[in-house]
């Protein structure tokens, strides 16, 4: 079936009707798809524009907020998304037609890549890093051909712009220079990181000036205590579904199978093999989410459309397989739009609807007060969305993580004032509201005078702790006060009384909870300023390692997440 080579004029034509088929398909399905919980946060990111954020670069605010702008709608917080697809697809065949890649392999191939689909749309950091992912490969296979001023200048352009769409953009780089190390011979090369620097550098300064909170959470808040066999168990099933239902497991041995017979195939290479292998190392530190590997699939796919070339005869059977693979998602795509009842409410799926009918239904109680919610950053911003307002507040719980709500404004307009607290568990005491809506029920109660402590740091003097059984060990710990006004932690004669508690768990599941004296309402912290506390706590008495950390409570709020973890061994 393969024997023969399209014409230029017929690949063309073969592309040209892709990019706009793949252009509409990818229109209807964000504008008739109600927004994730990743972009609904995304989106609070957009109103609050700035050089950093707590979980991720900037670019996903900026691509956000263009879009936002023309249409404030579902479409338009996706409609950047949508050309970036497109224009990375374009870019992705410009790259493979240099190896006289086969435009109908390609076609079949790139709509069948599970991941390019869900990043067809969904407006998430992943969505400009594939982008600007696709275009570093563009440019760096022309850099390897001419050794050129402009070109070593434009990948610098291109670089700065990947690193301010996700950091997981280093791990490209890293492992393109590994692949070419005679590349640093080049005097055209020095340019590159001299100019991605200086550009980069507002990010650098924005992570220096907020105490580095990017680098603290993927490096520290995301590493687990105990390792999970499950975990890396899951990973090369969930990555063979990201890369096709049917064929992922073709396009990882096709890949494998490919001739290097240049610097860039060995650069595609090193990519392909490297990101895959580096998350699957890291299922050991924690969970590693399946779409993080989104831009090793960039390379995957080249490779086997190189290999495929390298192949005399390809075999009809799995270029019918790769068929019926795309087939298949393109028609669930397809009746995901037509709102097809039974895909609509499938678990994974549904998590898409009904949350503006479930705004409207809070907002109806709430009315123009606070929202907050202890339950991620997810329903916040959702509300915060379909309300069209900044009155939904995440509160972060101790055993949950910290987010982007502990750097913006949002808690310090609460303070002192009647704010709506809303959960999805009964609560207990007079004036409690059961909210049945179509998301499930849900439970709010007034809340006269908030007071929360979310954005106060506690630095602990030691980050590993081994100890025995039941032994009482001390910490010096430091309390940072970022807001604008002396915080008093007094509660003598305040309703919400104020509490410092130390939080062990084992795993998921919460241990022990440990009480500071009262002492600690005595402190009183001026604005910016800090201050020291010694709290000795109490092991546990079960044997194994645990995370350990700092919350501090006030009434009804259940604690917020106020220290990096602490490793506590008991042995």
């Amino acid at each position: 079936m393969f024997n023969t080579t399209l014409s230029k004029n017929t690949s063309a034509k073969y592309i040209t009707y892709f990019i706009l088929g793949w252009t509409v398909l990818n229109l209807l399905q964000a504008a008739t798809l109600g927004i994730h919980s990743d972009e609904a946060y995304y989106w609070m990111y957009s109103r609050f524009l700035d050089w950093g954020y707590y979980d991720h670069p900037p670019m996903v605010a900026l691509f956000i907020r263009m879009g936002d702008a023309l249409i404030p709608n579902e479409l338009g917080l996706r409609l950047m998304t949508v050309i970036s697809s497109s224009l990375s697809a374009y870019l992705l065949w410009l790259i493979a037609r240099r190896y006289q890649a086969d435009a109908r392999w390609f076609v079949i191939l790139f709509c069948g890549v599970f991941a390019f689909n869900i990043y067809g749309f969904t407006t998430t950091p992943d969505a400009p890093l594939l982008l600007f992912s696709v275009l570093f490969y563009y440019v760096y296979q022309q850099y390897l051909e001419k050794d050129s001023w402009p070109l070593a200048l434009l990948l610098g352009v291109v670089i700065a712009l990947l690193l301010y769409s996700k950091y997981h953009g280093v791990l490209l780089l890293f492992f393109t220079l590994l692949a070419n190390l005679k590349v640093l011979k080049r005097l055209t090369f020095w340019v590159i990181p001299v100019l991605t620097v200086l550009l980069y550098l507002p990010h650098i300064l924005w992570q220096v000036n907020h105490g580095y909170p990017s680098v603290n959470y993927h490096l520290f808040e995301r590493s687990s205590a105990v390792y999970e066999f499950s975990r890396t168990l899951q990973y090369i099933p969930a990555q063979l579904l990201m890369a096709g239902p049917l064929v992922g497991w073709l396009l990882f041995y096709y890949s494998s199978r490919v001739k290097v017979k240049d610097a860039f195939i060995r650069c595609l290479v090193f990519n392909a093999a490297g990101m895959f292998i580096f998350f699957w190392l890291n299922t050991a530190k924690g969970n590693v989410q399946p779409h993080w590997t989104l831009i090793g699939f960039v390379p995957l796919l080249l490779l086997v459309l190189i290999k495929l070339k390298q192949t005399i005869v390809q075999p009809v059977w799995a270029y019918r397989l790769a068929f019926i693979n795309a087939a298949i998602i393109i028609l669930f795509r397809v009746m995901l739009i037509a709102g097809v009842p039974f895909v609509k409410n499938l678990p994974t799926v549904k998590n898409y609807f009904y949350h503006d009918e479930w705004a409207a239904h809070i907002k109806q109680k709430a009315g123009n007060n606070y929202v907050i919610m202890p339950l991620g950053f997810q329903p916040a911003s959702k509300y915060n969305y379909y309300t069209r307002s900044l009155k939904g507040f995440s509160y972060d719980v101790f055993d949950y993580r910290r987010t982007q709500y502990e750097l913006w404004p949002i808690e310090d307009s609460l303070q002192h004032k009647k704010a709506y607290y809303l959960v999805t568990y009964p609560l207990h005491g007079p004036g409690v509201d059961s909210i049945n809506t179509k998301l499930g029920m849900w439970y709010g109660k007034w809340v006269n005078n908030v007071r929360t402590y979310q954005k106060i740091d506690i630095l602990s003097d030691r980050y590993k702790v081994t100890a025995r059984p039941g032994e009482a060990v001390t910490f010096k710990l430091q309390l940072v006060n970022p807001y604008s006004y002396t915080v008093n932690f007094g509660g003598i004669r305040q309703k919400n009384s104020t509490v410092l508690r130390a939080c062990f768990y084992e795993g998921e599941e919460q241990a022990i909870l440990r009480r500071a004296e009262p002492s600690f309402n005595q402190l009183i912290i001026p604005s910016h300023q800090k201050a020291n506390y010694t709290l000795t706590v109490k092991a546990p008495n079960v044997k194994g390692k645990y995370d350990l950390i700092f919350s501090i409570r006030t009434t009804p709020f259940p604690g917020g997440r106020n220290s990096r973890i602490v490793t506590f061994t008991v042995q």
